[in-house]
């Protein structure tokens, strides 16, 4: 069938919008209807060339990066299913999870579904049940997606491990967050950092992955949630989702922190930003308190090896720095879980979309979040 899809035929030029040819789900594939895509940031990280993989060790590995369609964050109605598909059929309505489960190798095996084996090809951009294309530009080349899903598209084509079952009465505008932003920010106070009742938390960074780590503090019961953030406008939103205070900087933040503990600081930090700085680690690790911990979500240059840190400090404090995928979420479990908690009004997701576009505006999607005008920019289709 004929479709149209955003494009990124190499790093550091904008999103094409364009006809693309896509074939038929195979054996355990599901064809489906999009609803929305979320605009997140890890895209923009293909843009920049932040996650792309250096050629040797592509070359190594076999994968062929470029083109891809992006999106990994979207939600919508299966349409047909593959040979062999026995968890979801025409019809229901699901959640693209940018991780996929298996539900079998040993990490789904022991509750680590973040970290199922066949996470290793999120990258690969072919279909993870057989490593070949479904998505085909307008002169016959093979296109690869994002995540192994592809959301910047109407319809696309994706294994049956990315797709999680939700309930069919749950806006699917709404519900294409979970599939990355919503969740990674929540399990990553939640679970990663394990924040508990009465405890201070610092989020670094409030953007569509802060403003849910901001979200996931609050509802685990943290008495001070201290969002930081340079931007005025998301430090606002961030009042609005359960900071109970703001600052521009991590140096303001120390300050501020150091007076609502008596000179403690705080028992854990979470670091949001938009891309992973070594020089960020430092200062996080100065803002929590002695056996504090400092969680790493925001994604870093795929190259990056160099990190500030003191390691005395990290020792003699016995302070913890550890980091995170997916806010150590389980999709199959945390996805259904946090839209019951939408659904009771205990988390919000309608809040979370600032504007929402055209596929054929994405460019202007992705300049609005780089300016800082967004939390969640949203493609409906």
């Amino acid at each position: 069938m004929k479709s149209k899809a955003a494009i990124l035929w190499e790093p550091h030029t904008k999103w094409s919008v364009e006809e693309i040819e896509l074939d038929p789900p195979g054996p355990g594939e599901v064809l489906l209807k999009l609803a929305a895509s979320g605009l997140c940031h890890s895209d923009e990280h293909l843009v920049t060339g932040d996650m792309v993989v250096p050629q040797e060790m592509a070359s190594a590995l076999g994968l062929q990066q470029f083109p891809v369609i992006g999106g990994h964050e979207g939600a919508g109605e299966v349409l047909e299913v593959g040979p062999g598909v026995t968890s979801v059929a025409p019809g229901d309505h699901v959640v693209l999870s940018f991780i996929p489960a298996c539900g079998r190798c040993p990490s789904c095996a022991t509750g680590n579904q973040q970290l199922c084996d066949y996470g290793a090809f999120l990258l690969a951009g072919r279909q993870i049940t057989d490593f070949t294309a479904r998505h085909h530009a307008a002169d016959g080349r093979d296109l690869g997606i994002m995540c192994c899903i592809g959301t910047f598209e109407p319809y696309t084509v994706a294994s049956e491990m990315s797709c999680v079952k939700i309930s069919p009465d749950i806006p699917l505008d709404k519900a294409a967050l979970v599939g990355c932003g919503v969740t990674t920010g929540w399990g990553s106070a939640t679970y990663a950092a394990d924040v508990r009742p009465g405890e201070t938390v610092v989020v670094v960074g409030c953007g569509g992955i802060g403003i849910n780590a901001i979200q996931g503090a609050a509802l685990a019961g943290a008495e001070n949630v201290v969002a930081v953030d340079p931007v005025e406008f998301k430090r606002q939103q961030a009042l609005t989702f359960g900071a109970t205070h703001t600052a521009a900087s991590m140096e303001e933040a120390a300050g501020l922190v150091s007076q609502l503990t008596w000179g403690a600081n705080a028992d854990k930090a979470i670091l949001t930003t938009s891309v992973a700085e070594g020089q960020l680690v430092a200062p996080l690790l100065g803002l929590v308190k002695k056996a504090g911990r400092a969680v790493i979500t925001a994604v870093a240059p795929i190259t990056q090896e160099d990190v500030k840190l003191n390691l005395f400090d990290l020792a003699m404090m016995r302070k913890e720095l550890v980091g995170t995928i997916f806010g150590n979420s389980n999709p199959r479990r945390d996805i259904p879980h946090l839209l019951h908690l939408y659904q009771a009004g205990k988390l919000k997701l309608d809040e979370l979309v600032t504007r929402t576009y055209t596929l054929e505006d994405i460019n202007q999607g992705y300049q609005d979040m780089r300016d800082g005008s967004n939390i969640r920019g949203v493609l409906k289709y």
